[in-house]
């Protein structure tokens, strides 16, 4: 009766379940990014995917360094990161969602096509990791895409804004 018991507990039923369904990748490293993303160095701005959630969201981190070539003139004495680039780190871990929903075109190419409600809260500089959240608003036509993204230090937010992409085939 004992065993029994055990096989039909709620614990043996979901270590089952879990043995059959296929694991959904959470984290991404560098090396994957780069398999998912055509940015190189000094463009790539995504370190890592620490948190992935399939057609919804994806959280990356950017480990923000003095010896990054903008900071040579962006200021001197004074180095802040452009914010610019931060909306182009934000735009990246978009493309991470964009191009791992099953309806993807992988011979296609997911752009940056405009940003409303872009926000700059706080500057961002060497030395500080930037936590950026991309989440998936909407698809349409199968083409372009838009998302609501924010980038936060120290859990303060940095920047924010909606990001819009379309499909380049």
């Amino acid at each position: 009766m004992t065993i029994l018991a055990e096989v039909n507990s709620s614990d043996a039923i979901a270590s089952s379940a879990t043995a059959t369904a296929p694991e959904i990748k959470k984290t991404f490293t560098s090396e994957e990014i780069q398999q998912l993303l055509p940015h190189r160095y000094p463009f790539l701005l995504v370190d890592k995917i620490i948190d992935y959630v399939p057609g919804k969201l994806a959280v990356g981190v950017k480990n923000v360094t003095i010896n990054e070539p903008q900071f040579q003139g962006h200021f001197p004495g004074r180095p802040l990161m452009p914010g610019v680039l931060i909306v182009e780190a934000m735009a990246q871990v978009g493309g991470i969602v964009l191009t791992q929903l099953p309806e993807y075109d992988a011979s296609g190419l997911f752009v940056f096509a405009g940003i409303d409600k872009a926000r700059f809260r706080r500057p961002v500089v060497p030395g500080d990791q930037l936590i950026m959240t991309v989440e998936l608003l909407c698809i349409k036509q199968r083409r372009f895409g838009k998302m609501q993204a924010k980038a936060e230090v120290d859990g303060q937010l940095a920047a924010e804004g909606e990001l819009m992409f379309s499909l380049v085939v």
